[in-house]
């Protein structure tokens, strides 16, 4: 490809020569000559041409209409004149860049997406208790063997990590406990202290935060991939609730488990502070038990049940909620994940707070 300019008066004529194939050549210097008012491209000698040509095209019109002159193109293949005529004045205009949003605007925006994810999130949980309403008449659109999957998922399986992760915990209350108690030769309340904590909140909360990250992220890597896939699309047209098929089974399943495993937990956690109390600090087994069973009420213990009861819930809704809004790429899926996970977290340390302050009102 050969590119030639020649200047004939107030006239600046183009000739292009030879094939044009990923040539991207800048406008000639003569274009930006004050004399010069008119601008003609000459494809007489034009070969075989592809998109870069229309490139080197749209820049020659703009560098005209930025001086005011004309361009005129001549012997160009008809195609490119079609092509040519579609550049509109408005086509050329630069885009102009946006303003960086002061800070009013960033507040409004952050209060704007704020208020849209709230909406989305009671919608959502609107959506769920339905679906609940529709479980109790038996018209839900669930199939017996995904109740066993679910069960199964959250039950069984997640029995051994939550009895590991508790009992080093209590293993962790105890000797931390019992390190300062023995200051004051009170070593032996090390027993109420880690059935107290165990029981009415660090079982439930240490339970709930490993179910968070197993089967939260489950729940919202396994709905986010079948959006990838439009299996979510499929069940619409095909007249299946999203809720029903794939979310009420998680939740019910994780609502009813986690008060069990939060029994669990709270078992092995007083198991490991009794063998540190026993072996470390040797208290005899008999006393450390006695003291446990003194520090133990009902009340601490539905108080712990009903964290573990909450904190179910929340764990399903939010895994299953960004599993159904993620994106549609492998990434989606990722961020989807991370956000069940990161908020499952966060609403059950809110409702720590919350189910805290209501019960100290109420005396509980």
């Amino acid at each position: 490809m050969e590119l030639k300019a020649v200047v004939d008066g107030r006239r600046l004529t183009i000739g292009i020569s030879g094939d044009w194939h990923r040539q991207y050549p800048r406008v000639p210097r003569g274009a930006s000559n004050e004399k010069i008012t008119e601008i003609i491209v000459s494809g007489r000698n034009l070969g075989a041409w592809d998109s870069s040509l229309l490139v080197f095209a749209r820049a020659v019109m703009r560098t005209a209409a930025a001086r005011g002159i004309t361009a005129r193109w001549v012997d160009m293949p008809p195609s490119v004149r079609k092509l040519i005529a579609l550049m509109t004045p408005d086509n050329l205009a630069r885009p102009v860049p946006n303003p960086a949003p002061g800070f009013v605007e960033r507040v409004g925006d952050w209060g704007w997406r704020a208020w849209r994810a709230a909406v989305r999130g009671f919608e959502f949980i609107g959506l769920v208790w339905v679906s609940v309403g529709r479980m109790m008449r038996g018209t839900a659109q669930t199939r017996r063997v995904d109740w066993w999957f679910a069960f199964d998922d959250v039950g069984p399986r997640a029995i051994l990590i939550v009895s590991l992760i508790s009992f080093l915990i209590g293993l962790i209350l105890a000797f931390v406990g019992a390190a300062q108690l023995k200051l004051f030769g009170a070593q032996v309340y090390v027993a109420s202290l880690v059935a107290i904590a165990s029981i009415r909140i660090m079982g439930a909360m240490m339970t709930g935060i490993i179910m968070a990250g197993r089967t939260g992220a489950a729940y919202a890597a396994a709905i986010g991939t079948m959006q990838v896939n439009e299996e979510l699309d499929a069940l619409r047209v095909m007249g299946i609730s999203r809720v029903d098929f794939l979310v009420l089974p998680r939740v019910i399943a994780m609502a009813v488990s986690m008060p069990i495993l939060t029994l669990v937990a709270d078992f092995m956690a007083v198991l490991g502070g009794m063998l540190v109390g026993v072996l470390m600090f040797q208290i005899p087994v008999a006393e450390y038990v006695s003291y446990t069973m003194d520090a133990l009420g009902m009340q601490n213990f539905l108080v712990g049940i009903f964290h573990g009861f909450v904190y179910g819930l929340i764990i399903a809704l939010c895994g299953c909620y960004y599993g159904i809004n993620c994106g549609r790429n492998a990434t989606a899926v990722g961020v989807a994940t991370t956000r069940a996970v990161v908020m499952s977290i966060v609403w059950m340390v809110v409702a720590t707070g919350l189910i805290t302050f209501l019960f100290e009102v109420i005396g509980i």
